[in-house]
């Protein structure tokens, strides 16, 4: 099992706004588990506390094997979604590992 953890600072810097992007983010990639079957989990959703040092939206995503993630990247569902999400952010960090 390959977890997929990513995490991004939003660009907009009034609150509301980037309640606004990490509402459209989070609505963004919840969409992708019915349209590509190798996502076994997804949960995103935005930062709850300590805002001043947290990142602003995560998410985590479980797929059986490596070949699953790369699946991932590459459908067509995910490609639409991810330059909007791209739009919003200014910084971007991830990390997969192996359960």
């Amino acid at each position: 099992m390959i977890r997929h953890v990513v995490a991004w600072k939003l660009s907009a810097t009034d609150p509301a706004q980037k309640a606004a992007d990490a509402a459209a983010i989070t609505a963004l990639l919840s969409s992708l588990p019915p349209l590509i079957p190798s996502i076994a989990s997804l949960t995103v959703g935005p930062n709850v506390a300590y805002f001043e040092k947290n990142w602003d939206v995560v998410l985590v995503a479980d797929y059986a094997t490596l070949a699953d993630l790369d699946a991932y990247q590459q459908h067509p569902a995910h490609l639409e979604v991810a330059p909007q999400v791209a739009a919003l952010v200014s910084d971007r960090a991830s990390v997969d590992i192996e359960l």
